[in-house]
C-alpha cells in the first residue's frame, strides 16, 4: 500500500507544527522543574541526595502541574471547538 504524498506547504506547515510542539514541551519542562525545586527542595543543600520528603513533594507537584496542563488543555480544546462552530453558524 503506498504512502499519500504531502505537498510542500503541508510538510513545512507539519514541521512547523513539530517545531511548536517541542518548543511548548521544554517551556513546560523547564516551567515545572523550577516550579517544584523551588517549592520541595530548600535553597541550602544539606545532602547530595534528595531526601524521602522531597521526593513525595516532588511526585506531587509534577503530578499536579501535568494534571493541570491537561485539564487547561482539554478547555482550550473545547472553547476552540466551540468557537469554530459559532462561526460555522455565523457564516451559514
Amino acid at each position: 500500500m503506498a504512502m499519500p504524498q504531502i505537498s510542500p506547504a503541508d510538510q513545512a506547515k507539519l514541521q512547523l507544527m513539530q517545531e511548536m510542539e517541542i518548543e511548548m514541551m521544554s517551556d513546560l519542562y523547564n516551567r515545572m522543574t523550577n516550579a517544584c525545586h523551588k517549592k520541595c527542595i530548600p535553597p541550602r543543600y544539606v545532602e547530595s541526595e534528595l531526601g524521602k520528603g522531597e521526593m513525595v513533594c516532588i511526585d506531587r507537584c509534577v503530578a499536579k502541574y501535568l494534571d493541570i496542563h491537561e485539564r487547561i488543555g482539554k478547555k482550550l480544546t473545547a472553547m476552540s471547538m466551540q468557537d469554530e462552530d459559532l462561526m460555522k453558524k455565523m457564516s451559514s
